[in-house]
């Protein structure tokens, strides 16, 4: 135990890699969409761990389904059946529509397994990705991300002849298409350039271009998935069907889980990929808890009345906020909203957090809200309340 924060902060500078830059508090205990830091002090939270705490923090449900699986069987290896992991497959298969399921512990690693087996299936090894896109940050998966300020330091990657085109434009996909092109890489909402959301029909139209050029179509619902944008996954809004989906993040309620699941035929045999922690009992007690909170508290339709309240009322013309000058434009789907602005937002996170509000900036200028889905509409108004304030001091940031 630490004496202080600033002990932790000392010691966390001269122990750790320095990869994170962080606001001066130290977050102790969590409940529902809230949390404390060490100091007692609570904060509405609207970054939800980056998205990942749909259930909220500490989920009775969750919290004894690792307990209770904790007692039982922690880790095996995949060298072993067991129960939780292929409960948690037939789960999947069943709320996603693919067939197979590789777990893997990340979303970058689901991405890389995706990659992968692209390649294998196909046997090409170029990829075409969106301009704006973020898939990880492990070699592979920064060679289809497209920012330079993730990528420059790092070049040349493993992946050569990756392409990069227009987002939310179907046809430069065709274009970009060639005789070794092994797929197409996409996240149906961008969540990291800024909560772009693409077009009625763009990702449909993509689908039939990959189909006509015979590639095959990868979505990363990493960040989209399980309810976040008021569908258990993004590709609904448009009955789109990828060949291969990535998925991480809410899937285990915060406890480390990923995967990537593909249509029949389109699958590893074995020895072709493996995972020594991937899909370990824990991990897939607590995904499935957190898939029955989902679903008993009916988080999906939850999510997509929250995000209608919350853009229904910042939309009010007098409320400061849309009509403020500094405000370029608010979009959003269920609760993954993101609030751009004329100017760079670090500032306004910064006084977000003096007022206890956790909020995040994305490429620079855009607010991202991603809180729990368990989120009230007291909450939502609060949270509302404090973005009116900052925006309307006579000098915000």
């Amino acid at each position: 135990m630490f004496s202080s924060p600033e002990e932790v902060f000392e010691k966390e500078k001269r122990y750790m890699m320095q990869t994170y830059k962080r606001p001066r508090i130290v977050l102790k205990e969590g409940k529902g969409a809230t949390v404390k830091d060490s100091d007692g002090r609570e904060y509405i939270d609207c970054v939800g761990g980056i998205a990942v705490n749909a259930v909220g923090y500490c989920h009775p449900i969750v919290v004894n389904a690792i307990k209770e699986q904790a007692e039982k069987l922690m880790h095996t290896s995949n060298l072993y059946y067991t129960e939780p992991q292929v409960e948690l497959a037939e789960k999947l298969s069943g709320i996603t529509g693919m067939d197979r399921v590789f777990f893997c512990n990340s979303g970058a690693e689901s991405v890389e397994a995706a990659l992968k087996l692209a390649s294998k299936v196909t046997g090409k090894h170029k990829f075409i990705a969106a301009e704006g896109s973020f898939h990880g940050r492990t070699l592979g998966s920064l060679s289809v991300t497209f920012e330079p300020k993730f990528r420059s330091v790092f070049e040349p990657l493993l992946l050569n002849g990756v392409k990069f085109v227009r987002y939310n434009d179907a046809e430069t996909i065709r274009e970009a298409i060639d005789e070794d092109t092994a797929a197409v890489i996409l996240e149906p909402i961008q969540g990291e350039t800024g909560i772009m959301i693409p077009s009625n029909g763009y990702l449909k139209e993509v689908k039939e271009i990959c189909e006509e050029e015979g590639v095959l179509l990868i979505l990363d619902e990493i960040q989209t998935g399980f309810g976040r944008t008021g569908r258990w996954f993004c590709k609904e809004y448009e009955d789109v069907e990828p060949d291969i989906m990535t998925i991480a993040k809410a899937l285990g309620a915060g406890f480390p889980i990923g995967a990537m699941l593909a249509k029949e035929g389109v699958e590893f045999q074995t020895s072709e990929h493996a995972s020594t922690f991937g899909g370990n009992p824990l991990a897939c007690a607590a995904a499935l808890a957190c898939i029955k909170v989902i679903e008993e508290e009916r988080l999906v339709e939850r999510s997509r009345e929250l995000g209608n309240y919350f853009m229904e009322k910042v939309q009010v013309h007098d409320d400061g906020i849309y009509s403020n000058p500094i405000v370029k434009e608010i979009r959003g789907r269920g609760l993954m909203i993101g609030m751009e602005l004329t100017k760079p937002c670090g500032e306004m996170v910064e006084r977000a957090l003096e007022r206890r509000i956790l909020i995040n900036c994305t490429s620079d200028t855009v607010i991202r809200l991603v809180p729990p889905l368990v989120i009230s509409k007291e909450q939502i108004d609060r949270v509302i309340s404090v973005l009116r304030e900052i925006l309307q001091l006579d000098e915000p940031f």
